[in-house]
């Protein structure tokens, strides 16, 4: 074998077992340009809210809307994808969140940023159901766990790389300006993204029938009729879902204050932006074992021990107040990302195979509608104190876990199956 043929020969080899193929690499293009963009600016918009003028109550309803807006934005996105393609889907996705970052860029006030996160916070609500979609219609079943992961993985690139300068534009213009100029850089990252997708993505054919499938509904317009098609099994996953979403989002908009308004000794925001790295870098780590480990056994220990991370970084960021230790509480911040790919596919693997983008965009239609109540009600627990903030959500997470723990089932992947190359596994 030539070296030319041998290193065609691994790369192949590489590319199969990481699930890459040509439509993966323009979804996972436009995942690193719109969010190094997106998440340069977006860990620091509650600082910018309240240099603009903001209270913690405007904090709050951004949070609020971060989750409903994503919710309401979700089975739309995967309503969408299955009706005109995925392609299609996710120029329009890309455009509309063109909008929003334009708006803040022109508007320097904290009612702005509210109004122009009603059209940025689309990107990543609408386009993650047509995503999904996609690399569960290019993979084989048991790759896609590992199709997941590498979108997973990917994704936590910006939102390492994207603090870090961010903190820097603010640590050089200052909070106000620093923000603005970074959603500069998202506008112009996004637009180089628009024509990345529209070169890389494979036109598909949209509302095409399985050879079998229980969704008679392609595409199902109506949530309530295709909330019909739920199982049993996905639904239990879904409200267990919901418990540990609430740890999450009570104190989640309040966690960069925490850090460099709140403690004993506060952060700057270039330390943040590193904590943030800190985190993703941890997630990182994690992704590709993890997904490899679920892709060949059951998927329930990865999502139980995902809730478990979930549900204790409050707890534990309540005693941090210094940077060093901050590095822990950030690091286990990062290890509940260990089951996140896993607890996606396992949802893909309950939904019916031409509704899996519909059934996707409405889990978390259901989903983040309830969490959006939580975002809201942690603004209102931050003016109590911090400390109940942080407390309830854990205690929140602590029922979320232990439920799933009991009634959650699982998934397990058939024990043999072709992989990516077309070899046995």
């Amino acid at each position: 074998m030539s070296l030319r043929e041998t290193i065609i020969y691994r790369r192949s080899r590489i590319s199969g077992f990481l699930a890459i193929q040509r439509n993966t690499v323009g979804v996972l293009g436009m995942v690193v340009l719109v969010g190094m963009g997106e998440r340069m600016a977006e860990r620091f918009l509650p600082i910018y809210i309240m240099a603009l003028g903001g209270g913690a109550i405007a904090v709050g309803l951004l949070n609020a809307m971060d989750n409903l807006l994503s919710a309401l934005y979700s089975f739309p996105g995967g309503y969408l994808s299955d009706r005109i393609g995925i392609k299609k889907s996710l120029l329009i996705f890309n455009v509309v969140a063109m909008a929003g970052f334009a708006l803040v860029i022109l508007i320097p006030s904290w009612q702005a940023v509210l109004a122009g996160a009603v059209l940025f916070i689309s990107w990543s609500a609408i386009s993650l159901p047509a995503t999904m979609s996609l690399i569960y219609r290019v993979l084989p079943q048991n790759k896609r766990t590992m199709g997941v992961s590498m979108h997973s993985l990917v994704r936590r690139i910006p939102m390492a790389l994207g603090p870090i300068l961010g903190g820097i534009f603010i640590s050089v213009w200052g909070e106000r300006d620093g923000v603005r100029l970074a959603f500069v850089a998202a506008l112009v990252m996004s637009a180089v993204a628009l024509v990345l997708q529209q070169r890389l993505i494979e036109n598909d054919r949209p509302g095409e029938p399985a050879s079998s499938d229980a969704c008679v509904l392609v595409p199902e317009k109506n949530p309530l009729k295709l909330l019909r098609l739920m199982s049993p099994d996905m639904k239990n996953l879904l409200a267990t879902d919901i418990l540990v979403r609430f740890c999450e989002q009570i104190p989640y908009a309040f966690v960069v204050i925490w850090c460099m308004k709140t403690i004993a000794a506060p952060v700057s925001a270039i330390q943040f932006g590193l904590l943030t790295g800190i985190e993703m870098a941890t997630a990182v780590i994690v992704y590709i074992p993890v997904a490899y480990m679920a892709d060949r056994s059951t998927k329930k220990p990865f999502v139980t021990i995902t809730f478990v991370f979930f549900t204790l970084f409050p707890l534990v960021l309540m005693y941090c107040h210094s940077f060093e230790w901050l590095v822990l509480a950030f690091i286990l911040r990062g290890l509940k990302e260990f089951g996140e790919p896993t607890r996606k596919s396992m949802i893909m693997d309950l939904a019916p195979d031409n509704c899996k983008a519909g059934m996707f965009g409405l889990y978390y239609l259901i989903r983040d509608v309830f969490v959006s109540i939580a975002a809201m009600g942690g603004a209102f627990l931050w003016l109590i104190s911090p400390e109940t903030n942080l407390i309830t959500a854990f205690v929140f997470g602590v029922i979320g876990t232990v439920g799933f723990a009991i009634f959650g089932r699982d998934v397990q992947v058939p024990a043999k199956k072709n992989d990516f190359n077309g070899t046995s596994t």
